[in-house]
């Protein structure tokens, strides 16, 4: 019997029964417990450590997101909004093409024990890291595997100057410092000319890759780097809320416009002003980073940089599928552009 036979018995799709299987959390009960039924029923059980064993592709994927800047919790990743859209997006894309996602969190160092017992076990033919921190090692020892392997969000010029770009590795971005700068020219346009930041994690190539292109769209225009705007977020909710309370209690003089390196920040301080009385776009005008749902929601809408998402989940799971195959050798790159959704935090200083 075939996942394509339960699917039909459970009266649900081919993918719902895999993301039964592989554990996915986002599956109402009702249809975990009515597909658990047909497949108790049946004595189904999937093959792909049998076929493992046998030295044939097990037709599964790992996805491992790596965020060791937050707090171990199971279900941490799908409340997150960078995370959760792709691993939503990479398990219907490999589902679809017929493979099943086994997913993994990383939140310490000790936690890639488990991405490595998924390679040495054979339990995947290879894998899609995301979240990756800056961390040569690590990638080498990936690598080392021998599994083809995916990184979304790296740097590729760490990983030629360390000769790791080998035939079974693959590298998916987003033109992260070019959505800046668009972000950046956009708010000089609009007459700022002191303009603040709260930074991601400088560790990241997303983090490095948008405050660069924050201080040398600044240096372009001859415009002042003031450190005193210079905040810390390291992409988290809670550590941008308390830095812009910081800046306000400081008595420093407050940016005409702040740049967010994602929108969870942007939306934090935005939060922080508002309690403070400052007024968006009023008073500060605000733009942040990644375009998440509720960027275009909240009152006034942020304006922010549209992270390729779809194209970046999408490309990682055809090119690990194609380097499992065979289809395709070598190493390769790809990088998606961006997109300034411009909406209502923003305004010129003009008319301020």
């Amino acid at each position: 019997m075939r996942s394509e036979d339960i699917a039909k018995l459970a009266g649900v799709s081919r993918s719902t029964v895999s993301r039964v299987i592989n554990n996915y959390p986002n599956v109402p009960e009702a249809t975990r417990a009515k597909v658990l039924a047909v497949i108790e029923q049946h004595h189904y059980e999937p093959n792909s450590f049998a076929r493992a064993l046998a030295g044939k592709r097990t037709d599964t994927i790992g996805l491992f997101a790596i965020s060791m800047n937050e707090k171990e919790d199971a279900r941490r990743i799908y409340q997150n909004s960078y995370f959760a859209p792709i691993v939503d997006l990479v398990v219907d894309t490999a589902n679809a093409r017929g493979f099943y996602v086994l997913i993994h969190t990383v939140y310490s160092p000790n936690d890639f024990q488990k991405v490595k017992q998924a390679f040495q076990q054979k339990r995947i033919d290879g894998g899609i890291l995301v979240g990756t921190q800056k961390d040569i090692e690590l990638v080498r020892e990936m690598l080392g595997q021998g599994a083809p392997l995916v990184l979304i969000d790296y740097d590729i010029s760490e990983i030629t100057a360390e000769r790791l770009d080998k035939n079974h590795l693959a590298i998916v971005n987003s033109m992260d410092y070019e959505g800046t700068v668009e972000a950046m020219e956009y708010l000089i346009g609009l007459g700022h000319r002191h303009i603040g930041i709260i930074q991601g994690r400088m560790n990241t190539f997303s983090g490095r890759e948008r405050y660069m292109a924050y201080e040398d769209t600044l240096r372009k225009h001859n415009l002042p780097i003031r450190d005193s705007s210079i905040l810390q977020g390291d992409f988290l909710k809670d550590q941008a809320y308390a830095a812009v309370l910081g800046l306000l209690d400081s008595g420093e003089e407050l940016p005409s416009a702040l740049f967010c390196s994602n929108d969870d920040m942007a939306i934090s301080a935005m939060e922080a002003f508002a309690e403070r009385g400052v007024s968006i776009p009023e008073d500060l005008s605000i733009i942040g980073f990644d375009d998440v749902q509720l960027a275009a929601r909240i009152q006034p809408k942020l304006t922010s940089v549209s992270l390729p998402i779809e194209e970046m989940s999408k490309a990682a799971v055809d090119t690990i599928i194609r380097l499992c195959s065979g289809e395709q050798t070598g190493f390769s790159t790809l990088s998606f552009p961006t997109r300034l959704m411009v909406r209502d935090s923003c305004r010129p200083i003009s008319s301020k």
